[in-house]
């Protein structure tokens, strides 16, 4: 079981090479009850994320559930909240029950915690998927495997509650339809509610830059950012060959302004003659993005740059030069001609020097 902080939605995901495939969704329920809170940490807490959006919450300091995104307030009425908050405030309950019932079990006194998360997701491939783990202060305590209706115990204090449950065949059952049909039901019904959020496409943006490393190598690094959903592959290609195992995954994480960002990293001889590329797969993209690492292409064309910069600058030089000798050929003709041909003259001097 993971610690408090990731319970409460802070989860990454690896990127590889491979096609992200559909978008995939989940619901996921985080449960937190402390024995002994304190300032700042009230008994119990609950908080619900469709994939990664906060869209429910429940303290037992304010005692109800309320929505905390837009699109779950305007969706759901009074009568849902109602019914999330009796729910919730069963589960308080619960939970302050066997936070003492745990620490009989280990012979503890002072601050621990129980956490139990739940949920469903809807993956890429379009296979269905549900989970439903317990926690104390941290650990791993009870989890239930789903396909053969059974709780796995992580120690012997955990074993008594697996036998108490396995021996209840309908509550077992029960919390395996939960997963497999109601939940995947209303993973659903919050979906279509935020839509426009949730089932939004945005492209990813990728930038290739490189650094020196040691022992004369190079990393190249290519950042890519500003997409959303979250699933991507990146992944360096060598000569158009995708090189999976030299290339450094880093984790998928939010940027802070609803979108993801991620990076991929690999370490050359910048003395070979190989071209490297990243490339970008993303649901958003009807086929992958590929930005060539481009250290040789550059300095070409800064160089084509500013010859060229150059060239325009002799060749305005030139024309100046020209026509100031047209100009002076011009008035050296009227000396010799006289006033009557003054005004044509002047007439050239004013296109000249429009």
């Amino acid at each position: 079981m993971l610690p408090l902080l990731l319970l409460l939605g802070a989860a990454a995901i690896q990127g590889g090479y491979a096609n992200p495939g559909p978008d995939p969704h989940s619901l996921r329920y985080f449960f937190t009850g402390v024995s002994e809170p304190g300032p700042g940490l009230p008994p119990f807490i609950t908080v619900g994320y469709v994939d990664d959006q906060l869209f429910m919450d429940y303290s037992s300091e304010r005692g109800s559930a309320e929505p905390r995104a837009e699109w779950m307030a305007r969706s759901e009425g009074p009568e849902y909240w109602q019914r999330e908050t009796q729910g919730l405030q069963g589960w308080q309950a619960q939970f302050r029950v066997d936070l003492n019932t745990l620490r009989g079990r280990y012979n503890q006194t002072g601050v621990h915690t129980l956490q139990l998360t739940y949920g469903c997701e809807l993956r890429a491939d379009g296979s269905k998927g549900g989970f439903y783990q317990f926690a104390y202060d941290g650990r791993d305590f009870l989890s239930l495997d789903k396909d053969r209706e059974t709780w796995v115990a992580a120690d012997d204090a955990a074993r008594i509650t697996k036998h108490k449950w396995d021996a209840d065949r309908s509550f077992t059952q029960g919390e395996r339809a939960y997963l497999e049909q109601t939940c995947i039901e209303w993973l659903g019904k919050y979906l279509e509610y935020g839509k426009e959020t949730l089932q939004r496409r945005e492209p990813p943006q990728v930038h290739v830059s490189d650094r020196p490393s040691q022992d004369g190598l190079t990393t190249l690094s290519c950042r890519v950012h500003g997409f959303y959903p979250r699933n991507v592959a990146v992944v360096w290609l060598k000569k158009g060959v995708a090189v999976p195992q030299e290339t450094l995954q880093w984790g998928v994480v939010p940027s802070g302004d609803g979108t993801y960002q991620t990076r991929a990293t690999i370490e050359i001889d910048p003395s070979s003659e190989t071209d490297y590329t990243c490339c970008v797969e993303h649901p958003s993209l009807t086929a992958d993005l590929r930005v060539p690492w481009g250290s040789k292409f550059n300095v070409m064309l800064i160089v084509g740059v500013v010859i060229g910069v150059l060239v325009l600058v002799a060749a305005i030089v030139g024309a100046v030069v020209f026509l100031r000798k047209k100009r002076d050929g011009y008035k050296a003709a009227a000396a010799h001609d006289g006033s009557a041909s003054s005004g044509s003259n002047q007439g050239s001097d004013t296109r000249v020097n429009a």
